[in-house]
């Protein structure tokens, strides 16, 4: 495995975490292809390093995403980090249709779409590299006011899991790194509810990029939401649905 890697290609860079995460690795020298389903938010990301940075409009959701995915790669030269930040979530108490579908449709169905490409990337002859992908603290216990929202974290975590062992068996030479982020003031979170221990995105990217270079495998951040999630698991589940997450 290389010990610097310098090509890094980010899905969902335009906004929130992923952009922060760009702005860091152009920064530190780095050459990336940014995507995201707003081509014309990414322009500032290039407009930093015109020279190291290939832009792609990729939404995810569509069956092409794959094949642009790989146009992008080819455009870059190479891949040593995938760095997957694009995803949804809403609350959802009334579990509105619409809101669960698209919600599974990118966080699961996209996700899996584009992070099953980069591993298959990563998995030919003389290919290594890293695959980082943002889940959630939301994926350790259902909840309830975002069911969809959970249930796709949770499947995040556990699909990376599956692919580090298999890789493993099959003697790959692929990192993984599973971010789990608790509260983040990102446009994400813009339902008017209080959320407790928000993080600037700026803090947590930093963190990301630290758990990069450290190889790390599973990243709670921060220190409280480690603390916070490990209560979460001992929790057991009669005492857990009398919880009141909502208003």
């Amino acid at each position: 495995m290389t010990t610097t890697p310098h090509k890094a290609i980010i899905v969902g860079a335009s906004s929130g975490i992923g952009r922060e995460v760009a702005r860091l690795l152009l920064a530190q020298g780095w050459t990336m292809g940014v995507a995201a389903r707003r081509e014309e938010l990414l322009q500032e990301l290039k407009d930093i390093a015109p020279a190291r940075v290939e832009v792609m409009a990729i939404d995810i959701t569509r069956p092409d995403a794959e094949e642009r995915l790989l146009t992008l790669i080819a455009r870059l030269g190479g891949m040593d980090l995938y760095f997957h930040a694009s995803g949804i979530g809403k609350q959802n108490p009334s579990l509105e249709p619409e809101i669960e579908l698209r919600t599974a449709e990118t966080n699961a169905l996209g996700f899996m779409r584009m992070v099953g490409a980069a591993y298959r990337y990563f998995a030919a002859p003389s290919r290594e590299g890293t695959l980082a992908a943002i889940t959630s603290i939301a994926g350790t216990k259902g909840l309830g006011p975002a069911p969809a929202y959970s249930a796709t974290k949770a499947l995040q975590a556990t699909y990376l899991e599956a692919l580090e062992q298999q890789a493993h068996q099959r003697g790959l030479r692929i990192h993984f790194l599973d971010i789990r982020p608790g509260f983040v003031d990102t446009a994400l979170l813009n339902d008017n509810f209080p959320y407790p221990m928000l993080m600037k995105p700026e803090r947590v990217a930093r963190d990301i990029v630290q758990s990069i270079k450290k190889r790390r495998h599973v990243r709670i951040i921060d220190w409280r939401y480690r603390l916070l999630t490990a209560a979460w698991r001992l929790m057991p589940r009669w005492a857990w649905r009398r919880i009141r997450l909502t208003h």
